[in-house]
């Protein structure tokens, strides 16, 4: 049953990402993708609401809170998790975990990106 609730929390985000995307692009342009800065910030900042208000103190069901989580903004920005668990490593003092995670995602989300479009190039 929780996939199920998953998967609606993901069409929800998806949609909320895909309208928000147009909507920024219609007031402010192409030049700079502050509809994904948008997406991005907002969703860190509400994963780690929710985590802190509503996951911890445990004031919704389990599925409902994996469903927020996982489902909405999970499928709204996966930046928003990787930002959240920056913050808990440094917060745990795992100083140097937090640093090469940080490192290692930007690096290697750049370098993913330039091989992905480089594959993608073969098949033109």
């Amino acid at each position: 049953m929780v996939y199920f609730f998953v998967g609606l929390g993901g069409v929800a985000g998806s949609l909320l990402r895909y309208f928000l995307s147009i909507l920024t692009v219609h007031f402010w342009g192409k030049e700079f993708p502050i509809g994904t800065l948008f997406i991005n910030l907002t969703g860190s900042f509400l994963l780690g609401w929710m985590t802190n208000s509503l996951v911890v103190p445990k004031k919704l069901h389990p599925y409902l809170l994996t469903a927020l989580t996982t489902g909405v903004i999970g499928s709204y920005t996966t930046f928003s998790t990787f930002c959240y668990e920056t913050v808990h490593l440094f917060e745990t003092r795992k100083y140097i975990f937090g640093l090469l995670y940080i490192v290692i995602s930007f690096f290697g989300g750049l370098f993913f990106v330039k091989a992905g479009k480089k594959i993608g190039e073969i098949g033109k």
